[in-house]
């Protein structure tokens, strides 16, 4: 085992800076269950002006955010439209269902996109016989689709396909910093065309903990009161919340090194024998390759065999793995990362 770990499982793994931990040391406290903690205020005040929005919630986690979103949107026995690689079907332990009483009518298509011709197709005709077509949700970057950016235009399309059929609107923007540090587009642009926006702190900024649903101020009443239900309420959060806006403030700007980060490490494994990427899909900060037929491993003994090393990355299939790029990562590390998957494919 080498003594400094690489570790390529998220962009949830990063540790709070010096400065980070300074912030939340001098944070203000109150009690934000009682809605007077000053530094979760100044927090949603903040995170709803980067978003074009009304009014903001904060929350512990992105699963808490994007179901407190979808049952603030919706009634027992709705109907979600989104992508069957979503993270709300395959990472929230189907909360939508535990918690909102709703199904999911699934879409399909390349790097967790579609258009809206899907849309057109899926809803259901208002009738007593049917679930009622009631929210769309689109998920930018798209976790399962490599970390692809949605097109803004794509996106317009597929919203206003929703809007003919009286659809509200949900972008889970868990790493919408990434997709705004790709294109240059502002998370506000991205987000305008949504009644609620969810956006996460620890993926990507570096934060250690949080998340946040954005929207009108009617909808974001509603976010605050299932938060409460769903236990989610904290006390004296303006400590975590300090780590978040010092991630606003400090950590946007730098996701661009992530990215080139991937790419690197994207190259460095494109030229090993036995693996199977491609390069066209490693658009942000994320990187998933596969291990063809000649690889007497598969993921999961690839993965236990990396970590051996000093390694960290994560199975997503049988012959699947994912790595991420963060600000605890450097390129020289994505190569020496690189150099011990060689190995562990040479045997």
């Amino acid at each position: 085992m080498t003594t400094s770990v690489i570790d390529l499982r998220s962009d949830t793994v990063t540790r709070p800076t010096v400065a980070m931990r300074a912030a939340m040391a001098n944070a203000e406290v109150g009690d934000d269950v009682l809605g007077d903690d000053p530094t979760v205020i100044a927090l949603q005040e903040r995170i709803a002006h980067i978003m074009g929005k009304e009014a903001a919630c904060f929350l512990p986690s992105g699963t808490m955010a994007n179901q407190t979103a979808i049952r603030a949107h919706t009634e027992p026995g709705d109907e979600i439209i989104a992508h069957e690689g979503s993270h709300i079907i395959h990472y929230e332990t189907g909360s939508p269902a535990a918690l909102s009483g709703v199904m999911i009518r699934p879409t399909f298509g390349p790097l967790g996109l579609f258009d809206a011709d899907q849309v057109e197709s899926l809803v259901r005709p208002r009738s007593s016989h049917f679930a009622n077509s009631r929210l769309l949700i689109i998920e930018n970057t798209h976790n399962r689709g490599g970390g692809s950016v949605w097109p803004l235009e794509q996106i317009q399309r597929v919203v206003a396909a929703a809007r003919k059929h009286d659809l509200r609107c949900h972008l889970d923007g868990a790493r919408i910093w990434n997709a705004s540090a790709k294109t240059g587009i502002s998370v506000a642009e991205y987000a305008k065309p949504f009644d609620t926006i969810s956006c996460c702190f620890s993926k990507g900024l570096g934060a250690p903990v949080g998340s946040a649903v954005c929207g009108s101020k009617a909808i974001i009443n509603r976010v605050h009161r299932f938060r409460k239900m769903f236990g989610g309420t904290m006390r004296q959060s303006g400590i975590i919340a300090a780590a978040a806006l010092h991630a606003l403030e400090n950590h946007r700007a730098r996701l661009v090194e992530d990215h080139v980060n991937a790419r690197v490490l994207g190259e460095e494994l494109a030229n090993i024998k036995g693996l199977v990427l491609n390069l066209a899909e490693v658009q942000t900060n994320m990187v998933f390759f596969d291990l063809d037929g000649t690889v007497k491993m598969n993921a999961e003994q690839m993965c236990d065999a990396l970590r051996k090393q000093g390694v960290l990355m994560i199975p997503t299939g049988p012959r699947r793995i994912r790595a991420v790029c963060h600000l605890d990562v450097n390129t020289a590390q994505v190569k020496e990362a690189a150099r011990h998957v060689a190995a562990c494919v040479r045997g």
